[in-house]
């Protein structure tokens, strides 16, 4: 976990703003509080902090350096995970590696390969290289989008930035929304449109994209995609295919000179990392260790549902007792909770998922008091089809995003002249079919491509709002959150697997758990989906209610869009459907708008509708 930033001008002016620079550099410390370093010139400004989650006793940052009389500027957030597969295809090349990290071996693997080096890496990046003599910087991000690179051609100049709050300490750029990002706010959030920054003059670069900008201006290019092609193993050899997959993605993930934990919440994808990872660590004669949350009082008013079928308790003490793990449970209590809301909105530049976002922001501090590096069970559902849209009819539905069944709220929440100039259902059911229509498929109409149209739908719209979450909280929080199963070979693997396969026996994610069916406990290798916990506890309903109170009474700038009227009805009355997945019901839509509130005015929003 690392941040970039900087600025590409072609007017020559840049070295009058070094002090600007040096305040986006602190703005982004967060994410990198181990090192950083600046490089100023005229045309150029670039910011690299650093995390340092792997000993690097190399080169001083920034990464610069002469190679073949040319000379480079790289700067990279994250990590590579298939380091000797690059040496080797370096060293094919006559190229001498010499330090063997990842600066080293992106920057050279550039130079001898070109933007072709994004078909040899494998990880998750962003990054830029300058060229000095061209005066050309080519940027780039991971296949799945797991680091995120917002940018900017405001002015001719090219702005970029690893959050959005580096783009605002930008003199270029003003925080300024107009009618799109309402809407987006509005009728699509917390999830956001792919390479959308929300604010004006703010993108981000989409997953699996590149470009390179000059004096010849800006481009941007996508290379690499989910491909559908005919699956021709067995089911036998999915399984075992899987197996490696999943195993071999987990072992990369653990490398590191420092110690590496898990999060453990006894459900199906955690256990399988923690299974893994124990194996591997007591080879090295070390003991795992395990964070799990809970909160305060959960066990009192738990309530079950048919999303929330069970609490995790008794499934982490299966795993506790069969691995002998040292776990570690964090209590949250309903106060840290809401206090955290507004950390969360920090973090992520934006509203978010509320709670669900706090809950993972107080959990991650929690395990940097011991460690550096944890690894999480994040994006399994979306790649082998673990959501209850995936497998429930009333859920998938054909005209609109599967886990959004809230238009009709959401609407209700817009004040009536906005809704009457805007067409709300096309907005949402362009962004809709424009990913359908862009998912690869060998057939047209078929179960099979439906499959795939939601494994699209899920991976560039659900994880990636689940992705967003991940890296923000954990970079506020200092961890460097490792997410295997976020590996574009499974991704790949898993699009083309006929879903009998991936449902077998009638199971969500019945192929995973048939893979490591040897791996776990028999109660928790065939334990029914539960999602991330969230809190039960009716005070912290109480607590948010009282804040939106509070809100509507004094005013707010969100009900230049906000229907204050409808809004008011969440005060004694619970919503209707959930605003977004499974885990947004009232209490979480309230923190919604009261995150909304605290970012337009912490972040001084211009609101131009």
């Amino acid at each position: 976990m690392s941040a970039i930033s900087g600025e590409i001008s072609f007017s020559g002016y840049l070295s009058k703003r070094v002090e600007e620079f040096e305040e986006i550099k602190k703005r982004l410390s967060h994410r990198g509080p181990d090192d950083q370093a600046s490089y100023i010139t005229d045309k150029t400004a670039f910011i690299q902090n650093l995390l340092c989650s792997d000993n690097r006793e190399t080169e001083p940052l920034p990464y610069l350096k002469r190679i073949y009389d040319k000379k480079y500027l790289l700067l990279l957030d994250g990590a590579l995970s298939n380091r000797d597969e690059i040496k080797q295809k370096l060293s094919e090349k006559g190229c001498c590696i010499e330090d063997g990290d990842d600066f080293e071996l992106l920057l050279k693997g550039y130079i001898s390969f070109g933007k072709d080096v994004l078909k040899l890496i494998n990880g998750v990046y962003a990054f830029c290289i300058w060229d000095f003599e061209n005066e050309e910087l080519f940027f780039a991000r991971d296949r799945m989008g797991v680091r995120p690179l917002f940018y900017s051609n405001a002015n001719n100049n090219f702005i970029f930035s690893s959050e959005i709050k580096g783009m605002l300490e930008n003199s270029e750029i003003k925080p300024v929304i107009d009618i799109n990002s309402v809407m987006e706010l509005m009728l699509i959030g917390p999830g956001r449109t792919l390479g959308y920054g929300v604010f004006r003059d703010i993108c981000e670069l989409k997953p699996a994209h590149c470009g390179m900008f000059s004096k010849d201006g800006l481009s941007i290019e996508r290379y690499w995609d989910l491909e559908a092609k005919e699956h021709t193993d067995s089911f036998e050899q999915t399984v075992e295919a899987v197996r490696y997959l999943v195993t071999d993605s987990i072992e990369r993930q653990l490398e590191s000179d420092f110690p590496v934990c898990t999060m453990l919440s006894g459900g199906l994808d955690s256990s399988i990392i923690t299974s893994v990872a124990n194996k591997v660590l007591n080879n090295r004669s070390n003991r795992l260790k395990t964070f799990s949350v809970t909160y305060r009082d959960n066990e009192k008013y738990f309530k079950k549902s048919r999303f929330q079928p069970d609490s995790d308790a008794e499934y982490i003490e299966m795993m506790k007792q069969r691995f002998n793990l040292d776990n570690e449970l964090i209590v949250v209590d309903s106060q840290q909770l809401y206090d955290a809301l507004f950390d969360a909105v920090d973090a992520r530049d934006l509203p978010g998922m509320a709670d669900i976002d706090s809950s993972l922001y107080i959990f991650l501090k929690e395990i940097r008091n011991e460690y550096k590096i944890t690894l999480s069970g994040e994006c399994s559902d979306e790649l082998f089809g673990g959501y209850p849209w995936y497998r429930d009819p009333k859920l998938d539905n054909p005209n609109g995003f599967p886990w959004a069944h809230s238009d009709i709220l959401r609407k209700s929440l817009i004040n009536k002249d906005l809704v009457e100039s805007f067409d709300c259902e096309q907005f949402v059911y362009d962004k809709y079919i424009n990913t359908v229509n862009s998912a690869s498929k060998l057939k047209r109409t078929d179960n099979e491509s439906r499959k795939k149209e939601l494994m699209k739908l899920n991976t560039d719209w659900f994880m990636m709002t689940l992705v967003d979450r991940t890296d923000r909280m954990s970079a506020l929080a200092g961890v460097d959150v490792r997410v295997p199963y976020c590996d574009y070979r499974i991704a790949q693997y898993l699009y083309n697997v006929p879903w009998e396969f991936k449902d077998y026996k009638g199971y969500e994610k019945g192929l995973l758990r048939e893979a490591f069916r040897d791996y776990l406990p028999e109660e928790v290798l065939w334990r029914k989906k539960s999602p991330y916990p969230k809190t039960h506890n009716p005070e912290y309903l109480k607590t948010v209610r009282k804040e939106l109170k509070k809100i509507l009474d004094e005013g707010s700038p969100m009900f230049a869009f906000v229907n204050k009227d409808r809004l008011s009805e969440f005060i004694d009355n619970d919503i209707p459907q959930n605003f977004y997945g499974q885990l947004m019901t009232t209490a979480q839509t309230i923190a919604y708008f009261i995150q909304t509130d605290y970012w337009l005015k912490k972040y001084n929003i211009k609101i131009e509708l």
